[in-house]
């Protein structure tokens, strides 16, 4: 690969929604790294960079996150116009969030992220909000007859109902404080062991 170390051609996909992210078989070295490729177009350097340096935040605060590695001084690689990032693997599986004390034991670890995330702001990384994920997603499917003809009565009524449902919830919430936040927090990107939870992806800000 391009970071010096030499493959053995073996690559286990690993699971993923939005990059593509493999674990690497190297030829006479550690335990077997994990690329994550960027789809492209999706975000820019800048805004990569930004998420790896709040990993790194996170973990010089010793709250367990993946942090990209840095090779040759960057954590973000290009190789014929497909830009990566390699990871350290780290093992675990999904919480059970049957269990009460697992749920607590959760919510102390995002409530830390949300403290560091709370001491500043993102720039590169875009909003969260009803508008970008919500209105404008709505708009693009309609408007370009992504969805098909004999469902879109029901969508165009699903999702104006949730849509609604969201705009209620941020109008009782009034004034709210945008913060660095773990935007993809889902069981899959929540890797558990015995020593408790750590995360393989942060994602974007959030209010």
């Amino acid at each position: 690969m391009p970071t010096g170390a030499r493959t053995d051609g073996r690559l286990l996909p690993l699971n993923s929604y939005e990059n593509r992210v493999y674990q690497v078989s190297v030829e006479d070295g550690p335990l077997s790294p994990v690329a994550k490729f960027y789809r492209p177009a999706r975000w820019s350097n800048a805004a990569i960079l930004e998420e790896h340096a709040f990993v790194a935040s996170l973990l010089a605060r010793e709250i367990p996150a993946v942090s990209a590695r840095v090779l040759e001084g960057t954590t973000l690689h290009e190789f014929d116009g497909f830009r990566f990032s390699v990871f350290k693997r780290h093992g675990g599986r999904v919480p059970d969030l049957d269990r009460s004390d697992t749920l607590e034991w959760l919510g102390r670890f995002i409530g830390r992220i949300h403290v560091v995330g709370a001491l500043e702001p993102y720039r590169e990384r875009p909003t969260l909000d009803i508008q970008t994920f919500g209105y404008e997603p709505r708009e693009l499917l309609l408007t370009h007859g992504l969805v098909p003809d004999d469902v879109r009565e029901a969508y165009e009524r699903a999702v104006s109902l949730a849509l609604e449902g969201v705009a209620q919830c941020f109008e009782r919430a009034g004034d709210v404080r945008h913060l660095r936040l773990h935007g993809d927090c889902h069981p899959i990107n929540v890797l558990w062991t015995d020593a408790g939870p750590h995360t393989s992806s942060i994602s974007t800000t959030a209010a």
